[in-house]
């Protein structure tokens, strides 16, 4: 049994469309379908999704200009992306290629063998992101491209609240010493204590912003901080 996998599918055909929904949705795995690049751009910039499946031959954006375009962003820069097309000229596979994607199927395909490439490269990427996303809740912290996030907003934080973020979200959901914290960031010699207290307001203040979630970052008065799920009555 394979672990359901989040797919968008942009396809401007509404039969094959439905019938690539209906595979994969009966397989257990989560599906979502865009009939034009732009809507597929979109989505596919906003949601977290385990793999794009997109038409070469799109209205509103082309599959080539949608994949170049995703590839420039930090946030779906990674996304394994498979081609579909009805050409198979060695010239489309090239610019397919060139524009980020990962595989490339000729239409038409049995279902099959597009679940196994699917499956496939899934599985090459979770391989290469393996401990190197940190996640609590909604809150996601990539430790390669140094990329925060809360659900679908960015966060944007300097280098002592990342050092902070990461320390938080590998212990979580432990309570971490102010002066763990202070060790971890300045060594053996940290500044006076309003300087983690500065850090810290700069983070929540990411992290938690008003009608945007539960809180996540929790002070412990006197002893430290805590980055999880939980009931914020002692923050």
């Amino acid at each position: 049994m394979h672990t359901p996998l989040r797919i968008l599918f942009i396809e401007d055909h509404a039969d094959l469309a439905a019938n690539l929904a209906d595979y994969f949705e009966a397989k257990g795995h989560v599906v979502d379908v865009a009939m034009d690049g732009v809507t597929g751009l979109h989505l596919a910039l906003v949601n977290p999704y385990d793999i794009l499946v997109l038409d070469l031959m799109l209205p509103g954006m082309d599959g080539i200009t949608l994949c170049r375009k995703l590839r420039q962003d930090n946030e779906g820069g990674s996304t394994p992306v498979i081609m579909l097309t009805a050409r198979a000229t060695l010239d489309d596979k090239v610019a397919g290629f060139a524009s980020g994607a990962d595989d490339y199927l000729v239409k038409p395909f049995e279902l099959k063998e597009l679940e196994l490439r699917i499956l496939a490269l899934t599985k090459r990427a979770s391989g290469r992101l393996a401990q190197r996303v940190l996640q609590v809740s909604d809150l996601e912290f990539n430790l390669d491209t140094l990329r925060a996030r809360r659900g679908s907003r960015s966060l944007e934080l300097p280098t002592i609240p990342l050092k902070i973020l990461e320390l938080l979200m590998l212990r979580s959901p432990g309570v971490v010493a102010r002066r763990d914290i202070e060790q971890a960031v300045w060594g053996d010699f940290p500044p006076d204590s309003d300087a983690l207290r500065v850090h810290m307001h700069t983070l929540r203040s990411a992290i938690d912003q008003p009608g945007q979630g539960a809180p996540l970052l929790h002070t412990l008065r006197g002893i430290g901080y805590c980055l999880a799920l939980r009931d914020a009555s002692t923050a």
